[in-house]
């Protein structure tokens, strides 16, 4: 179990909490200031805080804000006077999970840690359970919600909206709530409503009846009613035309659907879980999303975040996403190197995760070696067609750019020197070049002496190249 962190500057108080807790046989680390504790905060992670809210420098909810912002789980004990209510309230804005007024009582307090620590194991267990199941991973705040967002849906029926871009995990995250839901052992049905053309469309969710259209050769269930029982997901419902749009809302009105040619209504028992990739806000203002199925539907709306907004998870998912295809592939099991894992990290992929789970099943079937180095991505990942392409345009600054940016993560050393070589050389090459090797020509053009080009030719190397004449 990680430590319990009591922060306050009043050393009396650190005190009585450091002998209690040793007492009660709970592991903790004491800060005078709020400050030590947030430099600590980069290496190191607590089960508990028990913080003041007044101190020197930054205050207990500047403390609880900076936390909250990478571990919104750990529980956090604010301590103030009786008479700073108007800070307790803030606290609990703030997401404090309780307050302890002082002077208080010793065994209030201890009793406080322990069932902070309880929930602290109890939330810790759930997101570890979400992720395990689900397929779902990431440590960085935007995803610890819809995680939390999964925990407390478990026990819900509620109709649910997600919303992400393409390749973000839509499916995987309605494929968790239903798995997390009293429906969990019956079926899972998912179609994406923008794949199936308009025509087919209807039949697909609703059924058919045998001879209800050219081709209907027999009685055909739909996916309402192959999902009976459990959770229906309609993946880009934004593009959903609008005839059955209509056909929607009445089921999730009324509860009753008509398969194609049908005469008798079929009641339909189904949690439906819709997911898309659109504002469907706008949809609506632009009269292409009735608005009423839009209020029907966001119930309950979920917004997964794109990989930009969450790069601190790219090395786990990178590293998750090599072992699996290793195994899926039957090949050898490689790893990627700090560099390219640093290098990764600084990407946008506009594909997301699906962009980058795409990458690692390409990277194990081509590296050809066990350890993944940046010279081993494809040239778009490597960053030489982005300099290329600036380069043709015209933009060198651009191309130097992405060169600097390649040697940085690489870790070279003595950049300066290697970069400032490679232009003196180009520019002498292409002004000799230019003047047929007249170097005194050569050295005006560059605005240098002639001196200081011969010098320069022999330190570049390249005296043994033809770079003409001193005339």
């Amino acid at each position: 179990m990680q430590p319990v962190w009591i922060i306050d500057d009043d050393r009396s108080i650190r005190w009585v909490l450091e002998k209690s807790l040793a007492r009660e046989g709970i592991e903790f680390k004491s800060f005078a200031t709020a400050d030590d504790a947030l430099r600590t905060l980069d290496s190191d992670v607590p089960q508990v805080v028990v913080s003041d809210i007044r101190m020197p420098g930054s205050s207990g909810l500047d403390f609880l804000q900076a936390l909250h912002q990478r571990h919104p789980l750990i529980p956090v004990i604010i301590m103030t006077a009786y008479s700073d209510l108007e800070s307790a309230v803030s606290a609990f804005q703030g997401g404090a999970f309780e307050y302890l007024p002082k002077p208080f009582d010793i065994n209030h307090a201890v009793e406080l840690i322990r069932r902070a620590i309880e929930q602290s194991r109890r939330k810790s267990d759930e997101v570890t359970q979400v992720e395990a199941v689900a397929d779902i991973l990431g440590h960085a705040p935007a995803m610890q919600e819809v995680f939390r967002a999964i925990g407390k849906l478990s026990q819900s029926q509620a109709t649910v909206l997600i919303n992400g871009e393409s390749g973000t995990g839509k499916e995987l995250v309605a494929r968790a709530l239903h798995r997390h839901s009293p429906r969990a052992g019956k079926p899972f049905i998912a179609i994406n409503t923008a794949a199936i053309p308009r025509d087919l469309l209807e039949s697909e969710l609703f059924g058919h009846e045998r001879g209800a259209f050219t081709g209907a050769a027999a009685t055909r269930r739909g996916r309402f009613e192959q999902a009976e029982g459990g959770t229906l997901f309609l993946d880009e419902i934004g593009d959903m035309p609008a005839e059955l749009q209509t056909r929607l809302l009445r089921v999730l009105s009324d509860g009753n659907f008509y398969r194609v040619g049908g005469h008798q209504p079929i009641k339909a028992n189904v949690r439906i879980i819709t997911a898309t990739h659109q504002n469907l806000d706008e949809r609506v203002k632009q009269n292409l999303f009735r608005e009423d199925l839009f209020h029907r539907l966001n119930v309950i709306r979920l917004r997964l975040p794109p990989l930009r907004e969450r790069r601190e998870d790219i090395p786990l998912l990178a590293k998750h996403f090599l072992q699996k295809s290793a195994r899926e592939l039957g090949v050898e099991q490689k790893h990627f190197s700090a560099q390219a894992l640093r290098h990764l990290s600084a990407q946008d992929f506009p594909g997301n995760v699906r962009q980058l789970e795409n990458l690692c099943h390409w990277l194990a079937v081509m590296t050809p070696s066990q350890m993944v180095e940046i010279a081993d991505l494809p040239p778009e990942w490597r960053g030489e067609h982005a300099a290329g392409m600036a380069a043709a345009s015209g933009d060198w600054s651009a191309a130097l750019a992405q060169q600097a940016a390649q040697a940085l993560q690489r870790g070279d050393e003595r950049i300066m020197d290697t970069f400032t070589a490679q232009l003196e050389r180009t520019l002498i090459l292409q002004a000799l070049q230019h003047t047929n090797g007249r170097r005194i020509e050569a050295a005006a053009l560059l605005g240098i002496g002639r001196n200081t080009l011969t010098r320069k030719i022999q330190e570049l190397g390249l005296a043994n190249q033809k770079t003409g004449s001193e005339e």
